[in-house]
């Protein structure tokens, strides 16, 4: 019924089938729940064979709610167990595994949370039957186009008051650069439904924080600005950025509201930079829309939202054949970060990956919770060897952190 993404493999698929789906949700116990930071909890799931070979998947979801979407019994045909129906599976039959679970739940949401959920489901099944033949994702998605891929510093600020949060972004744009990083991407949100702190700032500070973040990394670094859905209309958000080509952005991100597609697409054709949504979008169903009537230039898959490893490299194809960029949304731990750099890896046309290392971190999950054998030299990431994900999780912490 649907096209999806299975394996590619030299030879016959080991013989496994799925004997436990373990569903963890991890909350840092210095969580701030004012901060506009998902990363401060996390939701795990870990995928046993008969054979011994285990997988691990995550996604960017409330994991209370994702853990209900996998675990919660099914009662009808429309309404099946995700749990129950990945049980007996040859997990290697991905793309017909996400066909079924997504038939099989289609009464419980095609969209938003059970997508997420799955996603982190799917994620667990790339990295299990790469464990099972010793390759790495990337070779079982058709092999690596690329030596390399730049990553950009995702960097939020600290601070209540205006200067401070200027500050802030300056100096962690700072850090970032010290170490070597060739591009960033920096939050100005000083208004809005995600106010930072709940401020009120005017938009004219806005853009005196832009200006401070573009003059401190200088012109040869790559600047990009998230904005999180500070403007109500397409109008309001023209009137100030209309002002920012001289910092040479390469994108704005999530500008207005995601739904709201008729402003996305005048904002789209009018801003002078390019504009890029995407991180909240779940199927390719959505992405699609979000293309074709919204007029981005930036597509912004995130791994596990949209519903796994299989789905965003759908969404990365869909935006190839529209000559759309993509740049890949990641606000996770080393277990999103790595199953993003895979997909990278096989997707000529993203520009950057979002990734943190543990030195900009405020987040103790994301520095605790797994190590991905990604490292930064040069300001790019080589292409990572390891089989599965390549990420080594830290169990002890796992059990520190589930609260459910």
């Amino acid at each position: 019924m649907f096209r999806t993404i299975s394996p590619v493999l030299d030879g016959p698929a080991p013989k496994l089938k799925i004997t436990n789906v373990e569903c963890h949700a991890l909350l840092a116990p210095d969580f701030n729940p004012g901060f506009t930071s998902s990363a401060q909890d996390s939701f795990l799931v870990v995928i046993s064979t008969d054979g011994g070979v285990t997988g691990v998947g995550e996604t960017d979801a409330n994991p209370w709610m994702a853990k209900a979407c996998v675990e919660a019994h099914g009662t009808h045909t429309m309404g099946l167990s995700i749990r129950d129906m990945l049980i007996g599976e040859n997990p290697f039959d991905i793309g017909r595994i996400w066909e079924k679970l997504y038939i099989g739940t289609a009464m419980n949401g095609r969209r938003g949370m059970v997508i997420h959920a799955m996603g982190a489901v799917e994620m667990a099944l790339w990295d299990l039957c790469g464990k099972a033949v010793g390759k790495p994702v990337h070779a079982l998605l058709g092999g690596a186009t690329r030596q390399s891929i730049t990553p950009y510093a995702s960097l939020q600020p600290a601070g209540g008051s205006f200067e401070a949060y200027r500050d802030a972004l300056v100096q962690s744009a700072l850090n970032a650069k010290a170490l070597g990083f060739k591009a960033v991407k920096s939050e100005v949100t000083m208004n809005g439904p995600y106010a930072h702190d709940g401020m009120k700032q005017g938009y004219d500070r806005h853009t005196d924080v832009v200006a401070a973040v573009r003059k401190a990394l200088g012109p040869d670094i790559a600047l990009m600005v998230d904005v999180q859905y500070m403007w109500s209309d397409a109008e309001t958000c023209l009137s100030v950025v209309k002002d920012w080509a001289e910092f040479d952005l390469f994108f704005l991100e999530t500008p207005i509201w995601s739904d709201n597609i008729a402003d996305i697409a005048k904002v789209s054709e009018r801003a002078p930079m390019k504009i890029a949504f995407g991180e909240w979008l779940a199927t390719r169903f959505e992405f699609a829309e979000l293309m074709d009537h919204g007029k981005v230039q930036v597509a912004q898959p995130d791994v596990g939202r949209v519903g796994g490893i299989g789905e965003a490299k759908i969404v990365c194809d869909m935006a190839k054949e529209r000559g759309l960029t993509i740049v890949p949304h990641c606000w996770k731990t080393g277990i999103s970060i790595s199953a993003t750099a895979h997909l990278a890896f096989v997707t000529d046309h993203c520009a950057f990956i979002e990734y943190l290392p543990p030195q900009l971190c405020h987040e103790r999950l994301r520095r605790e919770l797994a190590q991905e054998e990604l490292i930064l030299k040069d300001g790019t990431i080589a292409l990572p060897s390891k089989p599965g994900l390549g990420v080594e999780v830290d169990w002890d912490v796992v059990r520190r952190y589930t609260v459910a």
